[in-house]
């Protein structure tokens, strides 16, 4: 979806894929079959690329120093992504800048967790939520204790080799992300802060903007989403995830420094998408203008399901709703896994949803009327 934004601009692509059938590699022009993990296969992908930028936080840290030591030029930086690959990193730096997080410690066992829960000055209490600081997406890597009893019964934590988060359980009423995008000259834009709408720990429903979010609230999930890409000095496109809670607060639960899910309503619902925004970003050109297209946008995200193959339920969605758009990204259906995404756009909030929703539930096989 980047490529496709910079398609225009005449800009051209390299990418290094784990493998042909990946997304990117299919549509790219030039593509490099390679493991991000081994720092040779960097070098050499690296070479003769004026920017070097990301689609997942996962090239390891060590790495991606050893480039930038080497001259190469990466958007967001090294010093900039840790931010969004180690949880426990994150999470130190937005305290030490006083921005609000959820109460949190590193542990390194269930007896640390029940003091993080009982003991503590401050104790977070139970439930306790416990994260892996690198490498869990989606619900991944995510484990929810109730109990010490039910902690010293998780062992699965403590056994993937990085260490744990702990965090308290936020009774939050919604989730909600606030996506910024900045430039290495300082230029920055936001876009209107949406609902993030999780199902079984994977984003399901995007609104934008967010229903019912008070003005004063919006313009202070816009405000901090600005300051932590200015703070972390990002480039690029930041997506802030936040809980609001019921008595106004928000506080940031996740980092992403590419673009994201929450941001994907914007290629159809914004005069700028974030993916042209990262673009230009990346490159250092002026930013464009990041304001909604229609009074309400849904985005919603299409899971593999009953039908391996997608495309005769074209027939159906697009004759239904021809202002639909679908956005399908070339994986193999699998149940559960996200191949692709329905956005839908107009004046009635209920109306958009619904014809979202029904898009992809049709595409997914929940439906078929």
């Amino acid at each position: 979806m980047t490529l496709e934004a910079g398609i225009p601009l005449g800009v051209g692509f390299r990418v290094l894929s784990d493998g042909p059938g990946d997304s990117a590699a299919r549509v790219a022009p030039e593509v490099t079959v390679g493991d991000y993990r081994d720092l040779d296969t960097l070098r050499a992908f690296a070479r003769g690329c004026d920017v070097l930028t990301f689609d997942h936080e996962h090239v390891p840290a060590a790495h991606l120093r050893a480039l930038e030591a080497e001259g190469v030029t990466l958007r967001p930086g090294a010093a900039a992504l840790i931010h969004a690959q180690d949880k426990g990193v994150m999470r130190a730096r937005l305290t030490e800048l006083g921005i609000p997080c959820p109460r949190h410690r590193i542990v390194d066992g269930p007896e640390d967790v029940r003091r993080f829960a009982e003991a503590d000055e401050g104790a977070a209490g139970w439930p306790v939520v416990l994260k892996t600081v690198r490498g869990g997406y989606d619900g991944k890597g995510v484990w929810v204790v109730r109990s010490a009893e039910a902690a010293r019964a998780t062992e699965d934590p403590f056994r993937a080799g990085v260490p744990v988060l702990a965090e308290e359980l936020v009774d939050f009423t919604r989730e909600l992300a606030a996506g910024v995008v900045r430039s290495p000259h300082g230029q920055a834009v936001a876009y209107p802060v949406v609902e993030s709408v999780q199902v079984d720990g994977v984003c399901d429903t995007v609104i934008a903007p967010a229903p019912g979010l008070p003005e004063p609230l919006a313009l202070h999930a816009q405000e901090l989403a600005l300051r932590v890409a200015k703070e972390l000095d990002v480039t690029g496109h930041l997506a802030v995830e936040l809980f609001e809670t019921a008595d106004g607060r928000l506080l940031v639960n996740e980092l992403a420094m590419r673009p994201h899910n929450t941001g994907h309503w914007t290629q159809d619902g914004a005069v700028t998408s974030q993916f042209a925004n990262h673009l230009r970003a990346v490159l250092d050109l002026p930013l464009g203008d990041p304001r909604p297209r229609a009074p309400w946008t849904v985005m919603t995200n299409v899971l593999g399901g009953d039908y391996p193959d997608l495309y005769p339920a074209f027939l159906h969605c697009m004759a239904r709703d021809p202002g639909l758009k679908i956005h399908l990204y070339g994986k193999d259906v699998k149940p559960g896994r996200k191949v692709g995404h329905v956005t839908a756009f107009g004046a009635d909030l209920d109306e958009v949803r619904e014809r979202a929703r029904h898009a992809a539930d049709y595409l997914r096989g929940v439906i078929d009327e």
